[in-house]
């Protein structure tokens, strides 16, 4: 099996995540489009419960997977790589039954009493055969990113978005005469295809890769798995920890703040609608350039998982460092963009200018974001899980309390949602970055820092002058396209002049060294 340096997988990846996000994006745009920001409140609404109950299902095993596999893999131990799948696969399977029974079960209650709106109802039925189909899906990807494999993961995201995005416009054009909530409910059945699809691949490369027979004695492995599962909880337990505080947070949110935005006198319809607005519009935005860091993320477990186990800390360091470097870089630009063209970008994409108000007031923040999750990997691979946790932990429940506090006062509303989410990714990445000083002694190049925080500044006083006085003669979308190009460009130079992207970097991604 090909497996690749952490630069090429993570570089995979990230050309991957750049389609599926653009996918995606697209994807969000013709929901939008179709069903407004009170349908789309209404498919968010449904959307924490899934990613709570897949959190339950997973039990944190992808990272696990990924980190044994990799140890295993660096011994040429096979017996222990099939006992590891052997045991996560009948740990999934039974749980995501389990919880998918729950789901439809709780789905009554949940929509009417908790989100206060019945109509949610039928987007939490559409979504729940996806949990089984994710809980495999979970598995087989832990698999192939633990022996540094990242193709078949990249591969299957790209095939989940195709899928979804060829559906999910004629199901929701073909609810929407039925209501709002059947229009929701047909956009998470083409979310539900989709991973099936995914799925479907991910099994077909597995057959062709594997290098053992999973179904030979399967039970007699799965009975002698004690010791394996031990292994496995003893990462995937505090990893569950943390995400489980993420999406019972996430859980939490569309709740807090229906209650919050009601105690200011908001009505229903209009607290729905505000929330799509904020994170079925906002959120995504800011959350379109973490394919980049993800891919980092995913990258870094099995790669600082292997050098732990060698003992190698030197190359702990350069690693990490390396990813935050990145992230750092695609972040610094992320932010220049979402701030600047925050109003055209909001009125092209969803015909809403004024929601770009509350963009502008997350992004400039959104950098610490970009930082999170290359931290929590790095954590997680080196056995820091626990403290993962604890630090999204407090995060959560300072977000929770912020948006009651906040978004309940009537000056504030919505806004203070968004500032309370804010508050809570902020404080979480500190607590992260705070944890590998403390463990590791790990220090952030200041140099590097500084050199960012210029490139933003120059590119963000030229972006908005192009704003305001370049292209003004061409429609809106011509305009803000060229601008956004030019904006690309004008940092680009600055941090290839400034050497925040290494020529030695450069030069192990062969498409990266012919363009430049």
């Amino acid at each position: 099996m090909t497996k690749q340096s952490f630069l090429k997988g993570a570089f995979i990846l990230i050309a991957a995540g750049l389609i599926t996000r653009l996918l995606g994006f697209i994807n969000k745009i013709v929901v939008a489009r179709i069903m407004g920001a009170e349908g789309v409140g209404l498919y968010m609404m449904a959307v924490p419960t899934l990613l709570l109950v897949i959190t339950l299902t997973q039990m944190g095993l992808p990272v696990a997977i990924s980190k044994l596999v990799a140890e295993a893999d660096a011994d040429q131990d096979r017996a222990r790589i099939k006992r590891i799948l052997v045991v996560s696969l009948s740990v999934t399977g039974v749980l995501s039954i389990l919880f998918t029974v729950v789901m439809i079960l709780a789905a009554p209650i949940i929509s009417k009493t908790l989100l206060t709106d019945s109509r949610a109802f039928y987007p939490l039925i559409a979504i729940s055969p996806i949990v089984p189909i994710v809980a495999l899906s979970s598995v087989l990807r832990g698999y192939f990113q633990g022996l540094q494999n990242m193709k078949p993961t990249a591969y299957s995201q790209v095939i989940e978005q195709i899928v979804r995005i060829l559906l999910v416009a004629a199901l929701t054009t073909a609810f929407l005469p039925l209501g709002l909530e059947y229009a929701a409910a047909g956009a998470m059945v083409s979310v539900v295809i989709g991973e099936l699809a995914s799925l479907i691949f991910m099994i077909a490369m597995f057959k062709q890769k594997k290098r053992f027979r999973v179904r030979k004695q399967f039970f007699s492995y799965a009975k002698e798995g004690k010791r394996t599962f031990e292994d496995l909880m003893s990462i995937a337990l505090p990893t569950t920890g943390s995400r489980l505080i993420g999406s019972v947070s996430f859980f939490f949110e569309p709740i807090v703040v229906a209650q919050s935005l009601a105690i200011a006198g908001v009505a229903t319809t209009i607290a729905t609608a505000q929330y799509g607005e904020l994170s079925g519009y906002v959120i995504p935005m800011l959350l379109l350039p973490t394919f980049i860091t993800y891919s980092l993320s995913v990258s870094l477990v099995p790669a600082i998982s292997e050098a732990a186990y060698q003992n190698n800390y030197s190359l702990i360091h350069h690693r990490l460092a390396q990813a935050l470097r990145l992230a750092l870089v695609s972040g610094g630009g992320a932010v220049v963009v979402l701030y600047v063209y925050a109003e055209p970008v909001m009125e092209l994409v969803y015909n809403a200018p004024t929601v770009a108000t509350y963009l502008k007031v997350m992004a400039p923040f959104s950098i610490f974001l970009y930082f999170q999750s290359p931290l929590q990997a790095a954590l997680q691979a080196l056995g820091l899980a626990k403290a993962a946790m604890i630090n999204s932990f407090i995060g959560a429940f300072v977000k929770i309390g912020a948006i009651f506090v906040l978004a309940s006062r009537p000056e504030l509303g919505i806004m203070g949602a968004a500032l309370a989410i804010v508050v809570g990714f902020l404080l979480v990445t500190l607590l992260h970055f705070a944890t590998l000083v403390k463990t590791i002694s790990f220090t952030l190049h200041l140099r590097d820092v500084l050199k960012v925080i210029f490139a933003i500044f120059i590119t963000g006083y030229f972006s908005t002058w192009l704003l305001n006085h370049s292209f003004l003669q061409q429609s809106l979308v011509v305009k803000t396209s060229l601008s956004v190009l030019t904006t690309g460009f004008i940092y680009m130079f600055l941090i290839l002049i400034l050497g925040l992207i290494k020529r030695d970097e450069v030069n192990r991604i062969p498409f990266l060294r012919k363009l430049l």
